[in-house]
């Protein structure tokens, strides 16, 4: 299993969420989130200065058996991208193990109710 997060513009949620669902990624997390990059940018208005150097982001999390994770990574490369500075990063991390509450499932049974 995989642990999935991508950082990606806040204009392109809806795209992702929906290139994910086509592929049968239905259950994710997502936070709106900030950050700093290289680019260090004042804006001046009405006098005062401002720094907008911080920058607007959501992040997406979820788990994945790894027979998804190529296809999770190309759908989001897909539907995040703009060509411009800022599209974002994927990060994947390797899960030991997992759990459902409800029914002791564990390990990748544990993620879906069907399979």
């Amino acid at each position: 299993m995989k642990k999935i997060e991508a950082i990606i513009r806040k204009t392109k949620f809806e795209e992702v969420k929906k290139g994910l669902h086509n592929i049968g990624i239905d259950y994710l997390s997502f936070w709106d989130v900030r950050g700093v990059g290289k680019s260090v940018e004042e804006r001046v208005y009405r006098g005062v200065i401002y720094d907008t150097s911080s920058i607007e982001r959501t992040l997406i999390s979820f788990i994945v058996r790894d027979k998804y994770v190529d296809n999770c990574i190309v759908s989001i490369r897909e539907n995040a991208f703009t060509g411009e500075i800022g599209d974002g990063r994927i990060f994947v991390y390797n899960v030991e193990d997992a759990y459902r509450i409800r029914t002791g499932d564990s390990g990748d049974r544990s993620l879906y109710d069907e399979e």
